[in-house]
């Protein structure tokens, strides 16, 4: 759907303004905006005559002018929201947010301008390579003195305008927009618009009962997500109407996606009744269920605000029950044994993380793994059962993660009866599983059917870069050269730098702080020596905070202060990041070195396990900026035996071997 009004400035200056708020406001009833129409329509009695006095000054200096083409809503899907008011100036793309109650400029305004402006550049196929010039309006407002001065960014720098003013700014505007050529407004209009949404966003509009769908297209163009829901909602129906129990994994690249799909699965319409679910989604990960159990609360605090207190009581149980935590739920049923699932069909998101049964029995006295557990209480149900394990190959990082091996060991010895669907990759063996497959040698009895679908391999968090997981496998898997030549070919959109100073990585990070773009500082739960530098990874960390917060709050990742770990921020993300190395994975005769810090020194970590969890962590701390990331390596101190010059030296040589190139 485009914009609610469109009309080239001619014609807007000779349309009535009656019929122009008319048409917004029917526009605005159609699309369900019933509750904003009121505060909406006293806002466009206002904004409409100020834009034709500044668009009659306008064209009477700049003749073209009145062919520059209006918009006004301009849908942002991803946001759930509507751009004031759009400019086709020939070339150059003007993005005017009006607010007409506002006393002076400061507050969210220019942050929410900003967001519009970056995901028209990023997901906005007529807008891609175009300048986007941000202006906020406010009638009745000093506006800031700003000389116009167009930076090699798409986006340019806020320009701040009220009732008497714009003319001037569009005129300048108007001196370099005909140098560049002429967009087609119509199809601007109708431009094809595909945003990658944060599993936070992608969360909030799935608890309130609406379809992904329209918000999970990558750049590439990528269907395979579409793909994997139907792939595994078919699989499901089947099940049920053969009554077998049946078990899928699915398997991808960091960022792909896996939890959006687990979400849309477990709230797909096929499985909802009135009051009752067929699937419940499941999760191991404690922050990653705080994060989106606040974020929904806030939603709700806002939006139920007028409501009585049954009504929040009862939204507050629909969000606990939202996300579960998985070792509650085998909790409960293990206390219980003959206790049938109240769902039958079961989403185990980062299935790779669950417990092997000897972490099982230190926490909760259970002489079993989890996945041997969870197959057993599904299996009680007597006609059908599903289970969709998420893997996240590679990201265990945790002592007492059982890993993807013990999923095939149970099924292949205790659970022969259950259908098995794997991915191609999973069958054979690939970087995004870690190398692994689901079981160590070929398997008889156990029926295992191929789908291809089931793997996602298009990284929709790091949509600038598709190969980032590749590049990162290379650069873990010490192959400097491979690494460097994925590099120099493939991650040209996606900034990554390396740098010695922790303050210039901070200010690389702040100069992207722009709209509600995330920025952070994230590190290895073993990196102990960075205190040195001010970062404490063993400090106090609130997901919620850090996650949620705005620029004003310490505690919030925009702090640049306390960085989270690989605990912290498994499974979420951010825009930007800057991870900052540490000397617990380093370097020795070109080869990795792993290392634990106790008590005053380094320890040696010899266990195969043990330091593949090392590696594991910096690998989700290397995937998780949909932008690009700045790598902080300190510097080191010669006369500190913990943090020697030379051992922080020869990682950054690594970095600079695999390609990326100092700040």
């Amino acid at each position: 759907m485009g914009a609610f009004y469109l009309n080239s400035i001619g014609g807007f200056l000779k349309h009535d303004d009656n019929a122009i708020i008319g048409k917004l406001t029917k526009q605005g009833a159609n699309s369900g905006f019933h509750q904003q129409l009121h505060s909406q329509t006293d806002s466009w009695d206002i904004a409409v005559p100020i834009l034709k006095a500044n668009f009659k000054q306008l064209i009477s200096d700049v003749d073209r002018a009145k062919d520059w083409t209006i918009l006004l809503e301009y849908p942002i899907v991803r946001r759930d929201k509507r751009i004031d008011i759009v400019l086709i100036a020939d070339s150059i793309i003007i993005v005017i947010e009006f607010k007409a109650s506002k006393p002076n400029y400061s507050g969210g305004g220019e942050h929410q301008l900003l967001d519009y402006c970056l995901d028209l550049r990023d997901f906005h196929f007529e807008s891609r390579d175009k300048i986007i010039v941000p202006i906020l309006l406010i009638p009745n407002t000093r506006a800031r003195k700003i000389d116009l001065q167009f930076s090699s960014d798409f986006v340019q720098q806020t320009l701040f305008a009220n009732d008497k003013n714009l003319n001037d700014l569009l005129r300048q505007i108007a001196s370099i927009s005909h140098k560049r050529g002429r967009i087609n407004a119509n199809s601007w209009n109708q431009s094809s618009y595909a945003p990658t949404p944060t599993i936070i966003e992608a969360a909030r509009v799935l608890f309130a009962g609406h379809s992904v769908e329209n918000i999970t297209k990558s750049h590439a163009g990528a269907t395979n997500l579409t793909k994997t829901t139907d792939a595994i909602v078919s699989a499901i129906n089947k099940a049920r109407k053969n009554r077998e129990k049946l078990i899928c994994f699915i398997t991808g690249v960091p960022g792909a996606g896996k939890t959006l799909a687990g979400l849309h699965i477990a709230h797909h319409s096929d499985f909802q009744a009135k009051d009752v679910s067929l699937a419940t989604f499941l999760s191991g990960n404690g922050p990653l269920i705080k994060v989106l159990r606040s974020a929904l609360a806030r939603d709700a605090k806002t939006r139920l605000a007028k409501e009585d207190k049954a009504v929040k009581e009862k939204e507050q149980e629909r969000i606990i029950a939202f996300i579960e935590n998985v070792h509650r739920f085998i909790d409960g049923y293990f206390e219980n044994k003959k206790a049938k699932p109240n769902n039958q069909i079961v989403i185990f998101d980062e299935a790779q993380r669950a417990w092997n049964a000897k972490q099982s029995m230190r926490k909760f006295k259970r002489d079993f793994s989890e996945p041997d557990l969870m197959l057993e209480i599904m299996d009680r149900h007597k006609d059908w059962a599903v289970i969709v394990a998420l893997i996240g190959g590679g990201q265990e990082i945790n002592t007492g993660e059982a890993g993807l091996r013990e999923w095939g060991n149970k099924l292949k010895t205790k659970y022969k009866h259950w259908r098995v669907y794997v991915s191609p990759q999973l069958e054979a063996g690939d970087h995004s599983t870690g190398d692994l497959t689901l079981f160590e040698t070929k398997v008889k009895h156990v029926d295992v059917t191929r789908v291809k679908d089931l793997h996602l391999d298009v990284s929709l968090r790091s949509y600038k870069a598709e190969k980032l997981s590749e590049w990162v496998q290379q650069l873990l898997n010490n192959r400097p050269q491979a690494a460097a030549t994925l590099f120099a070919t493939y991650l040209h959109n996606y900034p990554i730098a390396i740098t010695r100073d922790l303050d210039a990585a901070r200010e690389w990070l702040k100069e992207r702080d722009k709209g509600t773009r995330r920025v952070g500082l994230v590190a290895s739960s073993g990196g102990r020596r960075l205190r040195k530098q001010g970062l404490d990874v063993k400090g106090e960390f609130d997901a919620a905070s850090w996650f949620l917060n705005d620029r004003e709050d310490v505690r919030s990742s925009y702090a640049l202060e306390v960085p989270a770990t690989e605990f912290g921020i498994q499974g979420l993300e951010l825009d930007w990041t800057g991870v900052c190395w540490d000397l617990d994975l380093r370097r020795h005769k070109d080869d990795w070195d792993f290392k634990l810090f106790k008590g005053t020194k380094w320890t040696n970590v010899k266990g195969v396990e043990m330091q593949r969890f090392i590696t594991n962590k910096y690998r989700v701390l290397l995937t998780r900026a949909r932008e690009g990331m700045v790598i902080y390596v300190p510097v080191g101190d010669e006369h500190d035996k913990t943090a020697p010059r030379k051992e922080y030296d020869a990682i950054y040589s690594y970095m600079i071997s695999c390609g990326v190139p100092e700040l």
